[in-house]
């Protein structure tokens, strides 16, 4: 589900646009059977809230299991989501731990860890690669890396490359 306006995010530092968020995950997902990119916060518009998301996808998929997954450092910051508690009682939260030392986890929330391959890398490490020019094998697929380009997204296109 890509967020219309990610309200932790707004404000202190830029946000790529909603709708080059959405072409990019797509993009990523169209890959992988069974999996679809979802828009339904940017067609609600303004700040996106999960909990509002997961009521609504609750409502119209009746009985359907429905997971909230976060990185370790997102899930660290859960307590301070806005209504974290519907957020906990509309889905299972899932955390994929990331690289470096486990983060706690707030324990007033049930959580279901995930072990995923240990990359070093980040959003922020991304953008700044593309900035940069720096090789990104396996880091970014192919169709993603089209978007980008097609896009003109964080800086030259030119500069996008493999190594």
């Amino acid at each position: 589900m890509v967020a219309n306006d990610p309200w932790q995010k707004s404000g202190s530092r830029d946000v790529t646009s909603a709708q080059d968020r959405f072409a990019m995950v797509e993009a990523a997902v169209s890959v992988v059977d069974g999996v679809v990119a979802g828009r339904d916060e940017i067609d609600r518009g303004g700040p996106s809230y999960t909990a509002d998301t997961l009521m609504a996808l609750a409502e119209r998929h009746p009985g359907a299991e429905l997971f909230t997954i976060v990185g370790d450092d997102a899930a660290a910051g859960f307590p301070t989501w806005t209504r974290a508690d519907q957020v906990a009682q509309y889905s299972q939260l899932v955390v994929v731990d990331r690289p470096g030392v486990a983060v706690e986890l707030p324990k007033e929330f049930n959580w279901l860890r995930v072990e995923s391959p240990r990359l070093e890398v980040s959003s922020t490490d991304l953008r700044s690669r593309f900035s940069d020019g720096r090789p990104l094998d396996y880091l970014v697929t192919e169709p993603v890396l089209s978007v980008i380009e097609q896009r003109g997204l964080y800086g030259s296109s030119a500069r996008i490359k493999t190594s």
